[in-house]
This record gives C-alpha cells, structure tokens and sequence, in this order.
C-alpha cells in the first residue's frame, strides 16, 4: 500500500513593502529642486517660447503680423477711415448716372457689410467710440481700434471688398467715372482693413527644412565644428601635456599661452579681419610667401580662402581653452603610475595610450563637448570676421537664424532656426553622452 505524501499548503508569498523614503532623500530632493526649476526657466522656457513663436508668421516690421492670433481681427481706425469716403463718392457718381445700377448694387453690398460689423454689441461699442474721436480729431491709440470678428463675417468682407474692387475698375475703364480711381483706391483700402489669423502651424518648418539656404548653413557648421574642434583638440592636448611638466618659467608660458582665449571674441575677430587685408595683411603677406595661398586678397574674398581664415582665428583664439581643460584632467593622474610603468619598461608612447589617454577621458569628453556646442552655435566670430560672405560660404546656422529674425525682423521664420538649432544642440549632446560618456556615467554605478 503506497503512502501518498502530505499535501503541502503553499502560503503566498509575503509582499514586500516599498521602504518609504528617507528623509536624506527627501532633503535631496528638496535641495535639488531649485536647481531643477532655474533649469527649466533659464534653458528650457526660451526654447518652449521660441517653438511658440515658431507657429505663427511673426513679422516685427509688418503691424498687421506684428502679434500672434488665431482669430480674424478688424482695424476699426482704417475702415472708418475708409469705408464712409467710399459709400459718399458713390452717391456723387450715382447721382450724375455713372453705371447707377451697378454701383448702387455695390453701395448696398457694403452697407450690409456694415450692418453685420455693427451686430455685434461689443464691435459696435468700439465702432462708435473710435468714429467720435474721428470725428472729434482725437488721437486713437492702434491697440483700441482693433475688433474681433468671427471668421465667416471676415472672410465675407475680404471677398466682397475685391470683388467689388474688380467690378470699380471694370465699370471705370467702361465709363470714365469722375473719381474713378479715388473709389479704386478707397475699395483697395477696405480689403485691407482686416487682419488675418498668422497661426500657420509646421509651415515654417517645411519650409526650411526642405530650403538649400538652411541645409548650407547646416553644412559650413558642422564641416567648421568638425575641422576646428579636431585640429584644437591635437593641439591642445599637445601643449597641455608640455605645460604639465616641470620646467623654468612654466607659469609664465601658462599665462601667455591663455591671452588669446582672455580677448573677447568680437576684438580678436576684428583684429584678424586687419591682419587678412588683401592689401595691408601681415598674415595674408605671410601666407602669400609660403604659397599657402596664391594670392593674399583671396583669404577674404574667396569661399575657400574665407573659411580657412575663420577657422585658422577660431583655432588660435579657443585652444588655449582646450588645453586648460586638459590640463586640469592631466593633473589629477597620479604620478606614481608613471614610475611604476617606467620601471617596467613601458617606453613614452605606451604610457600615453595606456595611462593618460584613458584616465583623460573624462577630460576629453568634458572638453569636446563644450568647444563642439561652442562652434555650433558660433556666431560673433562670423558675423565680425566674414558677415557669413562671400556668397554666404561662411554662413553658419545662428548668423542665419540672426539674418532672418533681426536683419528681415521675420521673428517667427527666426525663432524655427533656433528650434532647430536647439535640436542639433541636443543630438551633438546625446552622442557625447551615449559614446564617450558611457564609462563616466558607469563610474558610479
């Protein structure tokens, strides 16, 4: 006779609770969150308003676009302007016979167009209020003539003002009126007294996007970035690990070596634009006789020859930069590790690829990905040194996106470059961080 075994009661398992947080953490939090909001407003707000702007078509020189709107808006102070002018110069060509029919069809279309702007309680509030300031000489301030209007009234007074502008010019070339083009002119007013909605959505965004300009400046800042980030990180690192060593009057080839960083950008730019004087140039003469040019005026008025001279000034002003920065990761690696490789043999080459470069690295990520969203975003260089000539071959992203939005005052087609410059911004970051920075976020772990 088989013994069944004793059937077990499985219990479940416990839950295990969540451990509240500490109150460390807490404090943490509370410590950090200061931070976070400054971030937010600081770096983040900008970027949300820029996207914002982005939307619309925003123009600072237009009055018409010179704010944001979703809805149709009526300026009160030039139809009132406008519109009786026009009603009494065709009742004068009425009353003498001029094409009556025609123009006293026309006379009662616009009339009912003034009935319905008048329907409204709250237009109707401002219709009266602005025509007896008119009427009184009064100064009208432009925020208090402007009425909403629902979009089908609006779009009705646009269609029926330039048909009734086609049938004046019509019956003028027909007839002859008296004030033939005074009506004209006045009924050319009337279609322009309402301000359209310039929320446009992405359209500025696909227009840039698939527009040659954009991809070109596009392309000179990324072969700028790539060309002068690379050649000051050799450099930099170069003269980093000379100034690291112990010598006489080190301390004073460390200031020196940091005065081009010191001068402003602007000063530095001005002063080799002199330097590169296709007549006066020390540089360009110098550059002229080692036959890296063939001619000295092309460094300034030819697209190779310009794009060299920003990145041979970019080059001299900011690897003192880099080598400061790499100086400092270079001085935190012991000096011990280098003896012990001494003793074993390992020759110069092999300590650098074996010790500095990887106890660098963190240094170098820190260093390229400073100088690589500084010349991406390199703009005062440019605008002094070149203007982004000849021909736009040094135009960058940002002397672009400062063309559209404060030379054209387009301020939305501006503030979608920046969007986009923003998102390069991002990416450049993201690669930074994913590829090089992988065993510095590991470190902690």
């Amino acid at each position: 006779m088989e013994v069944m075994p004793p059937k077990l009661n499985k219990e479940p398992a416990p839950k295990t609770k969540k451990k509240p947080k500490s109150r460390t953490q807490k404090t943490g939090y509370v410590l950090v969150a200061p931070s976070l909001i400054l971030i937010l407003v600081i770096a983040i707000w900008p970027v949300i308003q820029s996207f914002y702007y982005s939307l619309f078509d925003l123009r600072l020189n237009e009055p018409t676009k010179s704010t944001t709107t979703f809805e149709y808006r009526l300026d009160l102070n030039r139809y009132l302007n406008t519109f009786p002018f026009l009603i009494s110069g065709l009742d004068n060509e009425i009353k003498k016979g001029h094409a009556a029919d025609q123009l006293t069809d026309m006379k009662d279309r616009l009339e009912a167009i003034d009935s319905n702007i008048q329907s409204n309680p709250e237009t109707k509030k401002k219709y009266d209020s602005i025509n007896d300031k008119l009427l009184n000489f009064e100064s009208i301030n432009p925020n208090e003539a402007i009425a909403s209007i629902d979009s089908a009234s609006a779009k009705k007074l646009i269609s029926e003002t330039t048909d009734i502008t086609a049938k004046l010019k019509a019956v003028n070339a027909e007839t002859k009126l008296d004030q033939g083009s005074k009506l004209i002119g006045l009924s050319q007013g009337m279609s322009q007294v309402m301000q359209e909605p310039n929320f446009i959505g992405f359209k500025n965004y696909a227009n840039y996007l698939t527009g040659s300009r954009t991809w070109h400046a596009l392309g000179n800042t990324l072969f700028f970035t790539v060309v002068s980030v690379g050649v000051e990180l050799v450099i930099g690192l170069g003269i980093a690990l000379l100034i690291n060593k112990a010598f006489f009057g080190r301390g004073l080839i460390r200031a020196t070596i940091l005065i081009p960083w010191a001068i402003p950008t602007a000063v530095s730019a001005l002063m080799w634009k002199f330097l590169y004087d296709g007549q006066n140039g020390i540089v360009a003469k110098i550059f002229e006789t080692l036959h890296l040019v063939p001619d000295m005026a092309n460094l300034l008025t030819t697209a190779q020859g310009a794009m060299f001279s920003v990145i041979f000034t970019d080059v001299w002003k900011t690897t003192p930069y880099m080598a400061l920065l790499l100086l400092a990761g270079l001085q935190t690696i012991p000096a011990s590790l280098y003896e012990a490789a001494s003793i074993d043999g390992a020759t110069k080459w092999k300590q650098f690829t074996k010790i500095t470069l990887p106890l660098l690295k963190s240094s170098l990520l820190v260093a390229l990905l400073f100088r690589t969203l500084d010349a991406f975003r390199v703009f005062d260089l440019i605008y002094v040194l070149t203007g982004g000539g000849p021909a736009n071959s040094t135009e960058t992203i940002s002397s672009f996106a400062y063309q559209v939005m404060f030379s054209q005052q387009k301020f939305g087609e501006g503030s979608t470059i920046s969007v986009i410059v923003f998102v390069f911004v991002a990416i450049i970051s993201m690669i930074y961080i994913k590829f090089l920075g992988r065993d510095l976020l590991n470190d902690g772990k």
